[in-house]
């Protein structure tokens, strides 16, 4: 196996699992502190890509478009928590997706009002295209170095507000007893719109930085939402240390198997059977991961001490 390749894969690998990470992280927050289950979490992906995509032309750079859109995706999510989520806290799960799948549909048909049903692509500055060079061999994207090393900020930052800030203490008794942080007079309902408003955000950020490589498009987070409701069943609901580490390992094994399961299944198989069977076994890997996840341990990998 060629090193530089699997060296390449892996950093895929990380990049994959830091946007699962971003995604997850405001999603688990959501779930395990609001237990909303909220199916339009990825709409939000979309949105923060979309409003960062249409900010790149209006200023004409693409880093500043990001800093502008944050806090307009923050809005947005601001508008959903207090027009749609707030209405549902009390109702059931199911009544949550219902609403939240319904809102995926509003959102989808808004974005295709507004930005239209074409992709819209987004140019990198020139300090952030290329390559950087170490050795004489190894090649490294310098843009999906970035994506990682934002995903690490993004992750220690969030880390440090949950575990070392006022706000952080209020969001974890939150999730651990709402009525009795109601009871002491905190207000409730504006924690709650705090952390919506903050799984929005993350869940923009990881959009607009997918989006110089792919694009912003209509729908862009339907598959990953699947993807990051296993990323958090695996590391357990509610847990951002267990989000982290199973997105890591989700990015990897998904990245790996895509694109070295073929050539250990030609090791027992054919190699015509290899290539046929290899796509299909790499597609199921998460999958079969949280099932053996959810046979032994259903709280996930790291479940909140608390809940």
């Amino acid at each position: 196996m060629d090193g530089t390749l699997l060296l390449m894969q892996v950093i895929n690998g990380l990049q994959l699992g830091l946007l699962l990470f971003m995604v997850a992280s405001g999603l688990t927050l959501v779930f395990g502190i609001l237990d909303f289950v909220n199916l339009a979490h990825a709409s939000l992906y979309m949105v923060g890509a979309m409003i960062c995509a249409s900010l790149s032309f209006l200023v004409g750079g693409f880093v500043w478009a990001v800093l502008l859109a944050l806090p307009l995706t923050a809005l947005v999510g601001w508008g959903i928590e207090r027009l749609v989520a707030r209405r549902l806290y009390a109702r059931g799960h199911l009544d949550h997706v219902l609403a939240t799948f319904g809102l995926i549909l509003v959102l989808n048909t808004s974005a295709h009002l507004i930005w239209g049903p074409e992709g819209i692509p987004v140019a990198l500055p020139d300090y952030l295209k290329g390559q950087i060079v170490l050795g004489e061999t190894l090649v490294l994207p310098k843009y999906r170095l970035v994506i990682i090393g934002a995903g690490l900020l993004a992750a220690l930052g969030l880390f440090w507000l949950v575990t070392r800030t006022k706000l952080g203490m209020l969001i974890r008794a939150g999730a651990s007893n709402r009525q009795m942080v109601a009871a002491l007079g905190i207000n409730i309902e504006l924690l709650f719109t705090l952390v919506f408003s903050m799984g929005a955000v993350l869940a923009g950020l990881a959009g607009m930085l997918i989006t110089p490589i792919t694009e912003a498009s209509l729908g862009m987070g339907n598959a990953i939402i699947i993807t990051a409701f296993v990323v958090i069943i695996v590391g357990g609901i509610g847990s951002i240390k267990g989000s982290f580490i199973a997105a890591l390992i989700i990015g990897m094994i998904d990245t790996l198997g895509r694109s070295f399961l073929d050539v250990a299944l030609g090791l027992v198989l054919s190699a015509n059977a290899a290539e046929n069977s290899a796509p299909a076994i790499s597609a199921m890997l998460i999958y079969l991961i949280m099932a053996v996840v959810l046979a032994f341990k259903p709280q996930g990998l790291f479940p909140p001490k608390v809940r």
